[in-house]
């Protein structure tokens, strides 16, 4: 197939660019030329195929997961840990978003039948921006699980006075991470799903249902591209749409609840949606 031929004719170029030029520091230039032009390409085919078909492939892309993951903890080691850095160049939306999960937030939580309000878990938390200002206000306390130490180092800072209302806090990357049984009344993973691979979403979606109590809800809120997948080659990222999260979603045994698309942001960013799930009953 084309992607094959494509993927092939780029390792070893690849290869030689990360294990030699960049281990001794000989050319960045020549490393960033060469990486941009191998993702373009990659890029062009990737966008024409289902991803959810390519699991196999999701390793070959960067040639191996290992740097897919190693350069989105490259990247995030030159963030900032404040709330500009948790926004990116899109500090503006901050209040926007905050407001908008929020109220989606709402629809799923208290009363009959409904998520209760005592725990909730962050994934992707960084200095804990969701949770000062969607989570805190509505349970009672909240664990946080980020990659990044300095992140959650300071979090206990940026809270001002809630910190107290932390249980815990996990330094771990998502796909290493397993929420403990029956724990959690909400599990809100926001603008991190792109960090994970098909294959290590799909699982990490499996496990946060086993971390789930009665009436659990899982709520996913990212970047959704408006036709197939793109790649972020600056921090190593993937945008999905909605028939690839749909489909893994699916895979993963949770239904979608409630899906809706953020409000308010300016027409030239990426969709953002947010989507409530859960566990499909059991058939007795």
């Amino acid at each position: 197939m084309a992607y094959k031929a494509a993927h092939l004719a780029f390792k070893s170029r690849w290869h030689k660019t990360d294990e030699e030029l960049c281990r001794h520091s000989m050319s960045f230039v020549l490393h960033k030329a060469i990486q941009n032009d191998f993702f373009k390409c990659y890029l062009y085919l990737l966008e024409k195929l289902p991803l959810v078909k390519l699991y196999a492939l999701t390793s070959q892309v960067i040639n191996g997961e290992m740097q897919f993951y190693a350069r989105a903890k490259h990247f995030y080691r030159e963030v900032p840990a404040t709330e500009e850095g948790m926004m990116g160049d899109y500090i503006e939306l901050s209040n926007t978003d905050v407001e908008s999960s929020r109220e989606f937030l709402r629809k799923f939580v208290g009363g009959v039948g409904k998520a209760g309000t005592n725990r909730a878990l962050d994934c992707g938390s960084g200095i804990g921006r969701i949770s000062k200002h969607v989570l805190l206000p509505v349970f009672k306390s909240v664990e946080l699980v980020d990659m990044m130490e300095n992140f959650l180092a300071e979090v206990p800072n940026y809270l001002q006075g809630k910190e107290d209302r932390v249980e815990m806090y996990y330094c771990k990357s998502l796909q290493e991470f397993t929420p403990a049984p029956q724990r959690y009344d909400v599990i809100w993973i926001q603008w991190v799903s792109g960090y994970l691979t098909d294959k290590d979403l799909l699982e990490f979606l499996i496990r946060c249902q086993d971390g789930l109590k009665d009436n659990g809800v899982i709520i996913l809120k990212d970047n959704v591209a408006r036709e197939g997948c793109t790649l972020d080659c600056l921090d190593s990222s993937v945008i999905r749409d909605l028939n690839i999260l749909h489909s893994l979603i699916e895979m993963s045994g949770l239904t979608v609840l409630r899906e809706e698309r953020q409000e308010g942001f300016p027409e030239q960013c990426v969709p953002v949606w947010m989507l409530a799930m859960q566990k499909v009953p059991a058939h007795s």
